[in-house]
């Protein structure tokens, strides 16, 4: 299974439900459900159904309810380029989150051992 790396507080607001739009400069062809890693932990996981886009950050900003990420936050975060959403959802938060090791040079996926599942 695969780990989507994200940054607190965004994680925290995945893994409750909170957070059901993770805004993204590349859509993805990985659908069905992925661990949320941040901080070398997994935090939960949550099932990736649909990728909507490319968008603004103008036009997302109208949706913050949905990405929880300030209007200055999505400008800077796009620069010139146009928005992804990946759509998230049946978000379930761990107890007691799983310490990982984050391969060097990961950005966005990690591969996540059958030790974890």
């Amino acid at each position: 299974m695969r780990g989507l790396i994200v940054k607190e507080p965004y994680a925290s607001l995945i893994v409750k439900g909170e957070k059901v739009w993770e805004i993204r400069k590349r859509r993805t062809n990985v659908r069905g459900e992925i661990f949320i890693i941040s901080n070398g932990k997994i935090l939960g996981k949550v099932k990736l159904v649909d990728v909507l886009g490319p968008f603004t950050a103008e036009e997302l900003v109208e949706h913050s309810d949905k990405h929880k990420v300030s209007y200055e936050d999505l400008k800077s975060y796009a620069g010139d380029c146009k928005l992804f959403v990946w759509v998230l959802e049946d978000a379930e938060e761990f107890e007691k989150p799983i310490e990982i090791r984050i391969p060097k040079g990961a950005q966005v996926w990690v591969k996540v051992e059958k030790r974890f599942l």
